[in-house]
């Protein structure tokens, strides 16, 4: 990593506000298992409302003058905001409160580097982190003098903050051609993917909505699982042979979750659009969860930023040994799969659960034989180009017969 990243374990009081007119409460619970991810243990929660966040410290004086007593009372050696907070903000409270501030995006992006694993993975971690830390170059330096005038007086040509900005942005530029023949090298996999007709279904879902436990139970695969939020970062690919139907692409994706950094959305995006390019959207919901429909709703905000919300999509109502119902298939007024509620842990529905896939994917596939005559030889192009075509015979008169297997919705587009 450019940057070291500090050893987890420090005491931290954490401080959440509801601030007026905001879209969701703010969960703590979520909150205080971020925090321990990191590795941190949290000492005091303080939380309060707000009409509208301070502009020099985020909170008011007598709320800052709690927590400063909180961190005096049990030694702490951070203190983690669930906001977003300015640099300026966390300049002002770092000196007020003695010890570091960090900020939900510092927190999670501490986490992600901590879960990289892959040299493609901790690139993107980096990126996120460098691009975040541009802004608050600012601490570090009060030792070093200004450029001044007059003789012994002159200060170097660049002062040691604008050289940190310099190497700053050229370890950027470097990162982001990096993940760019990263990206390159995926749309290459995609499209021998389509060539080989295997449909793509992709695992999408809040964090620790048990995405990779479910990805092991479908294709007996060894992937990292745990009870904790971010567990995967990696995406992982497994081929998995459904009776009646033949051979899928199973995608195991980094969990969403509310308030996802922009910075990260943008650093992921080489891994993002695995989800976005998916013939279908596995969209794994913990069915316990209290809050559900707005997490389910956090989820497809993150598809939204990334231009997966128009994908056809599967709801997968999982850990449902934590509620003791049965499991089952929901369909719509046409007898269509929408829902499937099934236990990762326990298997328990994975029959229905493929059954669903099964139908949902032979629906939305175009999989037939097509004649096409010499005047229609864009259109062959086009489905070539998409690694469509399987198979192919000529007639004595010029036209062709052709094996075709793509997406339904491509079809349309295609053939209108």
């Amino acid at each position: 990593m450019f940057f070291e990243r500090h050893q987890g374990g420090e005491r931290a009081v954490l401080v959440q506000l509801q601030l007026e007119g905001a879209e969701r409460d703010l969960s703590l619970v979520e909150f205080e298992e971020l925090v321990v991810s990191a590795g941190g243990n949290p000492v005091a929660t303080l939380s309060g409302s707000r009409r509208v966040p301070h502009a020099r410290t985020f909170v008011g004086e007598g709320k800052l003058e709690e927590i400063a007593a909180k961190c005096r009372e049990h030694e702490a050696e951070l203190v983690i905001f669930n906001h977003a907070l300015s640099p300026s903000q966390e300049r002002n409270l770092e000196q007020v409160l003695a010890c570091r501030v960090l900020a939900r995006t510092g927190l999670i992006l501490d986490i992600f580097a901590q879960r990289a694993r892959t040299h493609e993975g901790k690139l993107q971690v980096e990126l996120a982190q460098l691009t975040h830390m541009s802004t608050r170059l600012v601490r570090g330096w009060t030792h070093l003098e200004r450029q001044k005038g007059g003789i012994g007086l002159r200060g170097p040509g660049e002062t040691q903050l604008e050289t940190d900005r310099r190497l700053l942005r050229a370890r950027i530029k470097s990162i982001q051609a990096r993940l760019q023949r990263v990206r390159n090298q995926r749309e290459q996999s995609r499209r021998a993917r389509r060539r080989a007709e295997l449909p793509i279904l992709s695992l999408v879902g809040y964090t620790n909505a048990g995405k990779s436990t479910l990805f092991n139970r479908v294709t007996a695969s060894q992937v990292y699982a745990a009870n904790k939020l971010f567990a995967t970062l990696d995406p992982t690919l497994a081929r998995v042979d459904i009776e009646q139907f033949g051979p899928v692409l199973f995608a195991d994706t980094v969990g969403f979750i509310s308030d996802l950094p922009t910075t990260l959305v943008e650093a992921f995006k080489a891994t993002l659009e695995e989800t976005a390019n998916a013939d279908l959207l596995l969209h794994v919901v913990d069915v316990a969860a209290p809050n559900r429909a707005v997490l389910m709703a956090d989820v497809e905000t993150v598809l939204g930023d990334i231009e997966a919300d128009g994908l056809p999509q599967l709801v997968v109502f999982n850990k449902l040994d934590l509620v003791e119902q049965p499991p089952r298939i929901e369909r719509n007024e046409s007898g269509t799969p929408t829902a499937v509620y099934c236990s990762a842990a326990t298997g328990e529905g994975m029959a229905l659960l493929l059954e669903a896939i099964r139908e949902r994917l032979s629906v939305a596939m175009f999989d037939q034989e097509i004649a096409l005559d010499p005047s229609r030889a864009r259109l062959r192009s086009a489905l070539y180009e998409l690694g469509a075509v399987s198979k192919e015979e000529w007639q004595a008169d010029g036209s062709s017969t052709l094996h075709v297997r793509l997406p339904l919705s491509d079809w349309h587009r295609l053939n209108v």
